[in-house]
């Protein structure tokens, strides 16, 4: 049996359901805790174990809110999004209902645990919230569609397929259509499992892949960080980390830290960028 606790949270699993239970009762007595088996079954999480191999998957979840929102006959997409991804405020476009906008939103939080290939796609809806629009919810349901075609697939972790911990991240430049910022993504790997996954649009606005790229490196950094920390102490030592990104002049950057006179503008443009955004309100 495996305990995590990380401030006031806790994770806990074993192979045998006696000592869970005997677990969850001694913890209950001593502090005021609600059953992990609870949002086990909120979220419909289906774990499978077989000979080598454990899968995740919430497919009656997936199926019950396609049924829920009226979703179940739409036609299935092979992807949750448009390659090239530009959603704006889009004044101009009908607002729709905020209440129902949010309630799906919601729901495909609760989905990225076994399908985190919809994270980007779901997060760049939720910057819309606050007043969504029909081109909005034309992505939600493109979402839906895939969702809808994809509800039995999952996440599938194998024995033996080695223990090296690999980052990967790239970023969207610019890609914000109404402030220009850049959004960024990373995913870790601990051999051929996936274990993390970010997205996230940077805080300010970029004026170069390079800089943007070389930002988004610092903070994945930190993130391998963190997990090889953490898997020390399941006893699982690291010795070189990798982390991949396709940006040749950010690689030469960590690689060439003397070349900082050709970065140094970086600080100086942000500091332009943040005093121009906020001259004009944006």
């Amino acid at each position: 049996m495996i305990a995590q606790i990380y401030v006031d949270d806790i994770v806990f699993g074993g192979m045998s359901n006696q000592m869970v239970e005997h677990f969850v009762k001694q913890m209950q007595s001593e502090f005021e805790m609600s059953f992990v088996g609870e949002l086990t079954y909120f979220l419909g999480l289906q774990v499978k174990q077989m000979d080598n191999s454990i899968s995740i998957s919430q497919s009656k979840y997936s199926k019950n809110i396609v049924n829920k929102f009226c979703m179940e006959n739409a036609s299935h997409n092979g992807t949750p999004a448009p390659t090239h991804l530009k959603l704006s405020k889009d004044k101009e476009s009908v607002v729709v209902d905020q209440s129902l906008y949010r309630s799906v939103i919601e729901s495909f939080l609760y989905l990225t645990a076994s399908k985190p290939y919809i994270t980007v796609s779901v997060g760049v809806c939720e910057r819309y919230q606050a007043k969504p629009k029909m081109s909005h919810l034309h992505l939600v349901k493109r979402i839906f569609k895939y969702i809808n075609g994809t509800s039995d697939y999952g996440v599938l972790y194998s024995n033996g397929s080695g223990s090296m911990l690999v980052g990967y991240y790239d970023v969207d430049w610019v890609g914000g259509a109404d402030d220009r910022k850049s959004t960024s993504g990373g995913c870790f790997f601990l051999g051929n499992h996936l274990i993390s996954s970010l997205s996230k649009k940077q805080n300010c606005v970029s004026f170069s892949t390079a800089e943007v790229e070389n930002i988004e490196a610092r903070s994945n950094y930190s993130q391998l960080m963190w997990i090889k920390q953490m898997l020390k102490e399941y006893s699982v030592k690291q010795d070189v980390m990798k982390l991949y990104c396709d940006n040749l002049r950010a690689i030469n950057f960590s690689k060439n830290l003397i070349q900082h006179s050709r970065t140094k503008h970086i600080p100086i443009e942000k500091l332009l960028a943040n005093i121009f955004y906020q001259s004009f309100g944006f």
